[in-house]
């Protein structure tokens, strides 16, 4: 008895100690990027010698911030609502149907988020660039529908399953139709479902940056791309304009975040196993 409480001591304190280390790196790094983004001269030194905002301006006068937020939203407010068009009536049609293969579909499904953006983001960019779709807002909503659609479907076919077939068949007893049943009965019942969907969507939109990298271009950056240009691509720019410019994605990311725990438990996400 004595040796098993020992070792749940031991695992305990491993545990702890492991969160800390973790926990600490993480906000060292953030730290270290926010420090560099307000500071001047940080050659030496535990902390800067002095704090500016020099960076922010000159971050506001080398991108057009306002535009790059305006089309990274737009294109993320997009995908979620054309995602949801195609995934609520596939995730139901998925969820009422068994049929020879279901397995499989389902794991299709899987393969735009298990396999490297990359894999499948060149063939589709020259798809894009054939039908002149590159280099324009449109072509970066459609191109980040590939691997949001899946995944909505599979967010929302747990939240269908809920939902009593009876409730169906009395309505249809009773003269409703699909759209009725759809309109008055489904989609209300689904609500915390196209929630989850909608805001987990929006989080993915977002942060999405291998798919948008390879047809953004000019007027169609988003900010993440942005944020990459200015770190790798030719040309030499200060390290804490870069990091301004990070910080500046870290808050919209981290908004975004806060705003969808507001509205959405991670532990609604769950997916019925047999």
């Amino acid at each position: 008895m004595k040796q098993v409480r020992g070792k749940s001591r031991l695992s305990s304190a491993l545990f702890a100690i492991a969160i800390v280390v973790y926990v600490g790196n993480v906000l060292g790094i953030l730290l270290t990027v926010v420090l560099n983004s307000v500071s001047k001269g940080w050659y030496s030194g535990l902390l800067p010698s002095y704090l500016t905002g020099e960076w922010y301006k000159y971050v506001a006068g080398d991108h057009d911030i306002p535009n790059l937020l305006t089309v990274t939203f737009a294109v993320a407010v997009s995908d979620v609502f054309i995602a949801l068009l195609i995934s609520f009536p596939a995730a139901y049609a998925l969820a009422r149907n068994d049929f020879k293969g279901k397995g499989l579909l389902l794991s299709l499904f899987l393969l735009p988020m298990i396999v490297p953006p990359m894999a499948y983001g060149i063939p589709l960019a020259m798809l894009c660039y054939k039908f002149h779709l590159a280099a324009r807002v449109i072509g970066v909503i459609i191109v980040n529908l590939v691997p949001i659609v899946p995944f909505m479907i599979l967010v929302l076919m747990p939240f269908i399953e809920q939902v009593g077939t009876n409730l169906e068949s009395a309505a249809k007893m009773l003269g409703a139709r699909r759209v009725t049943i759809f309109r008055r009965i489904l989609i209300p019942l689904t609500v915390p479902g196209i929630l989850t969907a909608g805001i987990l969507s929006l989080v993915k939109a977002i942060s999405m940056f291998e798919l948008t990298y390879l047809v953004a271009g000019g007027k169609s950056q988003t900010i993440v791309v942005a944020l990459y240009a200015d770190a790798y691509a030719a040309g030499a720019r200060p390290p804490q304009a870069v990091d301004a410019l990070a910080v500046i994605y870290f808050l919209i990311a981290m908004l975004c975040l806060v705003v969808s725990l507001r509205f959405v438990s991670p532990t609604q996400m769950v997916f019925k196993l047999k």
